[in-house]
């Protein structure tokens, strides 16, 4: 089995990255899909959250009040620090036992949006970087995300550096380019990662 890492900066088309690698072959874990799964209603995940912040974080309907939770742990770093040490664990768990479940001769891509940040390089065999320059990332981001400039910028200015992404970087996925040749460079990257995985069995 083969572990590889993908991260991007928001905006960067990560996402679509990820997908391509799915449709060669990759078996994917997305750590945010993971994240809201483990805090859906009923889980101990949400039950921990409500215990830590109050009922207040949630909807009318039970469900996680996203936003709501956004603006208390945002705006206090030992709020965030709560929320993170509730639902890290439960993500890193739940990411195992799907690891676990995968083939042993598997290529298997661990969508990671908080990889630099949090110093997770290690964990992987291989680290796979979307890379767009900043002007592209902005304008992705208001133009398909509908952000403003202002929020999109401070998306953008709360997480690494382009130049740390590209410091831990095994492979680089330039993806300021049109989309017939994003699909030729991953491609070229399934090639290798398959190698790979082949070579560690």
């Amino acid at each position: 089995m083969l572990k590889v890492g993908l991260t991007g900066g928001i905006g960067a088309g990560k996402s679509e990255v990820s997908l391509l690698l799915v449709e060669h072959g990759a078996v994917l874990i997305d750590a945010d899909r993971i994240a809201r799964e483990v805090v859906a209603p009923g889980t101990p995940g949400l039950a921990a959250v409500v215990e830590a912040f109050g009922t207040g974080v949630l909807t009318a309907d039970g469900s996680l009040d996203r936003p709501r939770l956004g603006s208390i742990v945002f705006a206090d770093p030992g709020k965030l620090a709560v929320l993170n040490s509730i639902v890290h664990p439960l993500v890193g768990a739940r990411s195992g036992e799907l690891e676990g479940a995968a083939a042993e001769d598997a290529v298997v891509v661990h969508d990671v949006p908080l990889l630099t940040e949090n110093g997770l390089a290690p964990l992987y065999d291989v680290v796979v970087v979307v890379d767009a320059s900043p002007e592209t990332q902005l304008e992705r981001l208001v133009r398909l995300r509908g952000m403003t400039e202002d929020d999109a910028r401070a998306r953008m200015a709360a997480q690494a550096t382009r130049e740390q992404r590209l410091r831990i970087a095994d492979i680089v996925i330039d993806n300021d380019v049109p989309l017939d040749a994003l699909h030729k460079r991953v491609g070229e990257v399934w090639d290798y990662l398959t190698r790979r995985a082949g070579e560690s069995r």
